[in-house]
């Protein structure tokens, strides 16, 4: 399967460039997309994600204030259509919140399906950069034949901050915390060969 379409999307830090890389990553954090699987499986598809979160002081901070930071992973399916406008014919949107917990000393992962405490950042973001076997929601047929247009972003949800946080936000790198946009064709996977890609390719 090729996969030179997705490859030419993802920065990879060279050699010459991995100090540049380290040093604003310290400076303004960064996301990055590590490797991205989709499988068949019994009853649809499921989508894996292994990614990078750095944060940055000003993050750190903000989570020791009390600030809940809401990381959200958007992977679509688009089926391309000449004679009318594109389709999104299938989705996964996910927004998971992190928070530091003062009194215990914990910090917490929590969306709608799931809530677990660790003690350090390190292993809260250890598990927040992986996405395992979710389920990929269908919203029109899928077609074995069809090339679709594949499209993945992981970020930071600036939307769901308290307001005075917001407004600090705008203009500020140090809140703009977003992976790449990537983007790739693909055909479906069978139930034999999952679709698999990592940025060190």
């Amino acid at each position: 399967m090729k996969q030179s379409g997705f490859l030419q999307f993802v920065l990879i830090c060279t050699l010459s460039s991995a100090w540049l890389c380290a040093s604003n990553a310290l400076a303004y954090g960064s996301i990055q997309v590590n490797s991205f699987k989709l499988a068949a499986v019994e009853n649809g598809y499921a989508v894996s994600i292994d990614s990078k979160i750095e944060l940055n002081p000003t993050l750190e901070k903000a989570l020791e204030k009390g600030v809940v930071l809401y990381f959200v992973n958007k992977f679509t399916l688009v089926e391309p259509r000449w004679y009318w406008f594109d389709k999104e014919v299938a989705r996964i949107k996910t927004r998971i919140g992190l928070r530091y917990h003062a009194l215990t000393r914990q910090y917490h992962l929590s969306d709608s399906t799931f809530s677990k405490n660790f003690t350090t950042l390190k292993d809260a973001l250890r598990s927040l950069e992986q996405l395992r076997d979710h389920p990929l929601t269908i919203k029109h047929e899928l077609k074995s034949n069809v090339h679709y247009d594949a499209i993945l972003r992981l970020w930071l949800d600036l939307t769901r901050m308290p307001k005075p946080f917001q407004v600090e936000a705008l203009g500020s790198n140090a809140w703009n915390l977003s992976s790449d946009r990537l983007e790739w064709h693909m055909k479906l996977p069978s139930p034999e060969q999952p679709f698999q890609i990592s940025g060190d390719q």
